[in-house]
């Protein structure tokens, strides 16, 4: 049953998205390039870079463009694809401003909340999960707040307010993995396609069409591989900030479409998830405001440890394939035991890289 559904719903949306976005990078870096919208390390001084060369930026703009195009090609409108797809257009607008001028952390905040709010506007809160441990299901739409405006609505307070953190949260997380040419589109990929895969057994949303997540499962997957050419090393172009909460923004909203796959998710991203969850930790202990980036990331760290940027890149893609495919044959409480597994492994890496590089550090001053 599989084989056709991929064929029809899955096949030809991933190809049109990729091809869209591929052609349409070239436009993006002559007006990246004309309208300053560009990476300059000399005028940028940024501690999270690990790029010296001056790049075009704006990335987000080619990569909205590939999903909206598909969507509207392969999805019926609706308003919950329509709300999803305004969303996804405020962070790449706010990305191409941040690509020209660095915007103030707390402003990026406002608007993923902003983002994730018309997203659940539309339709897309987090109504249940599967409870791992004891499989049954973990309801938040009982309560429901009805009103009458120019037609019925109702709102979902708890579904809806899980949602908007769950969305806040993938924006940013994934965002922060994608500090080396070619990390982020390939793991994103990756991570749609198994939501897209596992979605094919959904049942119909309020307000999205039968089949929605599935198909825009693999319109954002088309969208990144089609973007992944021009940015794997050495980069033509980067995502910028527009295409990195983008892509956090839309698995995070395919994790919901799929009829809450959050488990899934949270699996298949558990490196950056991880790296991320270390990161505000250690930050917060340390006293320091954890919106404000650092060169304290897993990819930073490998990077110090002499790994290249290419098997970086291969390193995530490669853990994103396995998780994945483990996503895909185990049940719920299966999911999260391995969920945690994969959480104590990445720490203990990040760990162990952090105290290699104190005694290395150590070891060359005593040198001399």
């Amino acid at each position: 049953m599989i084989v056709p559904l991929l064929k029809n719903i899955g096949f030809l949306p991933l190809l049109t998205a990729a091809f869209l976005t591929f052609i349409s990078v070239p436009a993006v870096i002559q007006a990246a390039n004309y309208l300053g919208l560009i990476d300059d390390p000399k005028k940028r001084s940024h501690p999270a870079h690990t790029e010296t060369r001056v790049i075009p930026r704006a990335g987000g703009l080619a990569l909205y463009f590939g999903i909206v195009l598909a969507s509207a090609i392969f999805i019926p409108f609706a308003k919950g694809i329509a709300g999803i797809l305004l969303g996804a257009g405020l962070l790449m607008l706010v990305g191409l401003i941040d690509d020209y001028h660095d915007v103030h952390p707390y402003v990026r905040f406002g608007v993923n909340v902003v983002a994730a709010m018309l997203a659940v506007a539309g339709g897309a809160g987090i109504g249940f999960i599967t409870n791992p441990v004891s499989g049954g299901i973990i309801h938040f739409d009982t309560v429901r707040w009805s009103f009458e405006f120019l037609g019925k609505h109702s709102i979902l307070p708890i579904a809806d307010l899980l949602a908007i953190i769950w969305l806040v949260w993938t924006a940013n997380i994934v965002g922060w993995s994608s500090g080396v040419d070619g990390q982020m589109p390939g793991f994103v990929a990756i991570s749609a396609i198994v939501i897209g895969i596992l979605s094919f057994s959904q049942i119909s949303i309020d307000n999205f069409p039968v089949w929605t997540g599935t198909a825009l499962a693999f319109i954002t997957a088309g969208a990144y591989l089609g973007f992944l050419p021009w940015n794997f090393f050495p980069q033509k172009i980067m995502p910028g900030y527009g295409g990195k909460s983008l892509a956090g923004f839309l698995l995070g909203t395919l994790a919901i479409l799929s009829v809450a796959k959050l488990g899934t998710a949270i699996l298949v991203l558990g490196v950056p998830l991880m790296d991320s969850f270390y990161v505000v930790t250690s930050r917060i202990l340390a006293r320091k405001n954890p919106t404000w980036s650092g060169r304290d990331h897993l990819h930073h760290r490998l990077l110090d440890a002499g790994w290249s940027k290419r098997k970086i890149a291969l390193f995530y893609w490669g853990v994103s394939a396995i998780l994945g495919m483990v996503a895909l044959t185990v049940n719920a409480r299966q999911k999260f035991f391995a969920v945690v597994m994969v959480a104590v492994i990445v720490l203990m890496l990040i760990l162990w890289l952090k105290l290699s590089s104190i005694f290395l550090r150590k070891s060359a001053s005593d040198n001399g």
